[in-house]
């Protein structure tokens, strides 16, 4: 009798605790699968959480989401829970994901808390099955209505409240409900002076009926699901980025050669000035960071737009024509209606 071979089960990669990786350089980390990481909620993330809890509790109500890592932020549709980015879990992280992205989203105490409360804001509709309500969907709109891969925000419009960057509230009725329990739920808004004569003061009416309404009570979804947790996720740090950066990029955006040149000259008598692309890169932090702050664009997207000028204008031969400080405010100017052209145009990416 001929025995059937068994295939042989290979023994699972330990996963590495933060002393093991701490001191290792970018390269070293981005060859490690995300699943490799051993990491806790612990430190100054589980204090973001604590306060979060002591917010909810301040309004009476019960429910607690739940919290695990994952690669992003994110709740899943019918799961009361929340996954925050592994990064936030370890400062050596925070800095490969700075280094990877520019900037560390939900990396400070006021930008870690006011993400908190919007994905609060989701889980709590999972919790109690908020989201087919009639006046629910009468105010924000229907949740079956598809995500949009863009939007086309509106800033100036008063029937949404402002609470995460880029008007995030307009991008779908679900981020609407979240955003504006978000503005409710965070005690220095001061909503009803701020929103007074706003048609979005509505929605913050009914948000503080509906959450009196649940005071007190208990979920109608028990939490502990958890979707996409870090030891689950096989690929690298490196191909994570890779993905996370393409995403966050821009569709490489055309531009007029002739702005380029109001900036700058290739005319002869310029030749011996600085080179245009030496400047922009000279310059090119200062302005992504001024830039992001005006429009609230992510500092990876402005970053692209930068570098395609850079590029550009190598390629035309372009060299410094007026005074240094003049032409810094000007190509401020220009990379704001670019990256502005750009997200109004139909074409600002719905997070991941």
């Amino acid at each position: 009798m001929v025995e059937e071979a068994l295939p042989v089960r290979r023994p699972r990669r330990p996963r590495l605790p933060p002393e093991a990786w701490a001191g290792w350089s970018d390269e070293q980390l981005l060859a490690l699968r995300l699943r490799d990481l051993d990491l806790r909620i612990e430190g100054n993330l589980a204090a973001r959480i604590a306060e979060l809890g002591a917010e909810l509790e301040a309004r009476g109500l019960r429910f607690r989401p739940h919290f695990w890592l994952s690669d992003e932020w994110f709740t899943p549709d019918g799961v009361p829970g929340i996954a925050i980015p592994f990064y936030l879990a370890h400062p050596r992280l925070a800095r490969l994901e700075k280094h990877q992205m520019l900037e560390v989203e939900g990396g400070t105490r006021a930008w870690c808390l006011k993400i908190l409360r919007h994905e609060a804001g989701h889980a709590i509709e999972n919790a109690f099955g908020l989201r087919r309500r009639r006046r629910r969907v009468e105010l924000f709109g229907s949740t079956r209505e598809p995500y949009p891969d863009f939007y086309s925000p509106r800033p100036y419009s008063r029937s949404y409240v402002v609470h995460l960057d880029a008007w995030y509230a307009q991008a779908h009725a679900d981020e609407d409900f979240a955003e504006t329990f978000a503005v409710w739920l965070d005690p220095k808004s001061r909503w009803r002076e701020r929103y007074a004569g706003w048609p979005a003061l509505r929605k913050l009416e009914y948000m503080d009926e509906l959450m009196r309404e649940l005071a007190g009570r208990e979920p109608k979804v028990a939490g502990g699901e958890e979707v996409d947790p870090l030891r689950s996720i096989r690929r690298t740090l490196r191909r994570h980025y890779d993905k996370k950066r393409a995403h966050y990029g821009v569709d490489r955006p055309s531009f007029h050669d002739r702005d380029l040149r109001r900036l700058f000259s290739d005319r002869p008598e310029e030749a011996g000035n600085p080179s245009a692309a030496g400047f922009i890169s000279r310059h090119r932090r200062e302005i992504r960071r001024l830039v992001s702050k005006w429009t609230n664009e992510y500092q990876y997207t402005i970053d692209q737009v930068l570098e395609d000028m850079i590029e550009r204008s190598r390629e035309l031969g372009l060299r410094l024509a007026a005074p240094p400080e003049q032409t810094r405010g000007e190509l401020a100017l220009l990379v704001t209606v670019q990256t502005m052209n750009y997200l109004h145009g139909g074409r600002h990416r719905v997070a991941l």
